[in-house]
């Protein structure tokens, strides 16, 4: 199995309700996004896909989301869908599948920074 990460950032608000107080109010954060692909072999190149190809797709779905009220976008007003940094990376992997066209290369994580130390991590499950 071999995995690939890319890293890429965006800025963005949210506003989250029934966590703490602080967060209820609008803030933004600098975004870091980090996203992971696997597969079982490589093309003929010998590489999993190239870094520049999963980048660009990865910098397409973030674009979506950069200099953004979170909350104000369509997949964030959906009931139990709040602009969590969870519901982002999860919003995140669930695009990036669906733009990649490779066979046999899948979203294994993505993980969404909101500060240098603070995170969280969804884990696509394995089909």
């Amino acid at each position: 199995m071999y995995e690939l990460k890319v890293i890429t950032r965006f800025a963005a608000a949210h506003q989250l309700k029934m966590v703490a107080e602080k967060c209820e109010n609008l803030h933004g954060h600098n975004w870091k996004i980090e996203a992971c692909v696997a597969g079982e072999s490589l093309n003929n190149a010998g590489v999993l896909m190239d870094f520049g190809e999963m980048k660009r797709r990865l910098n397409d779905i973030v674009g979506a989301l950069d200099h953004r009220f979170l909350n104000d976008l369509d997949p964030f007003k959906k009931d139990g869908f709040s602009p969590s940094s969870e519901n982002v990376a999860a919003l995140i992997a669930k695009r990036l599948q669906a733009a990649l066209k490779e066979p046999g290369i899948r979203v294994t994580r993505v993980t969404a920074w909101e500060s240098d130390d603070a995170c969280a991590t969804y884990v696509v499950p394995a089909e």
